[in-house]
């Protein structure tokens, strides 16, 4: 079903390539404008969800392309980054971030199979992780100063608040599906 929220989700996706090309624009301008296609990608993956809770347009498909398109914007801007920054302490909260998102799918998808998705759905913990992750993605994508404020830096701090509740939020997806892992072995 084709409603504004799923559009929303598509153009998360239609995004990436955009924010790829314009990331490795040689202009100085470059990074304003990846992040600004970030934060625009960004305010689609809250307002989508929003509209569909409010105009009652929730559906299969939006619950599949919905958080496709949020691992995939954030996986490849995570990768942008890296590319810019290959540290080490850039890559630690990456493959965080990343190694969590692929093992939370997958948790996901089998408890569905179960009919027990209901027992990991999003927590506040899960929320919040996604909030400080945009944010510190828009930060390290900008990457140059911004009015005296080091917004590469308070990036990377806000990348490790990320990974920090990314592992709380994983944790707490699977304590609530234990029973049933142990149970059906």
């Amino acid at each position: 079903m084709l409603n504004l929220p799923n559009i929303l989700s598509l153009l998360r996706i239609a995004l990436i390539p955009v924010l790829i090309g314009i990331f490795f624009l040689p202009y100085d301008s470059a990074p304003v404008w990846a992040t600004i296609v970030f934060v625009i990608a960004a305010l689609t993956d809250w307002l989508d969800g929003y509209l569909a809770r409010k105009w009652n347009q929730t559906s299969a498909f939006g619950a599949f392309i919905d958080p496709v398109a949020d691992k995939l914007i954030v996986t490849v801007a995570l990768v942008l980054v890296l590319y810019k920054s290959p540290e080490p302490y850039i890559l630690i909260p990456v493959v965080i971030i990343i190694g969590r998102e692929i093992t939370v799918s997958a948790l996901r998808e089998w408890m569905a199979e179960l009919g027990q998705r209901s027992a990991v759905k999003v927590s506040y913990v899960g929320k919040l992780k996604t909030a400080f992750q945009m944010i510190s993605i828009g930060c390290l994508i900008y990457h140059a100063p911004l009015f005296g404020i080091p917004v590469f830096e308070v990036g990377v701090v806000l990348l490790y608040v990320a990974a920090a509740l990314t592992i709380s939020s994983m944790i707490s997806y699977l304590k609530a599906a234990l029973p049933m892992l142990l149970s059906k072995g």
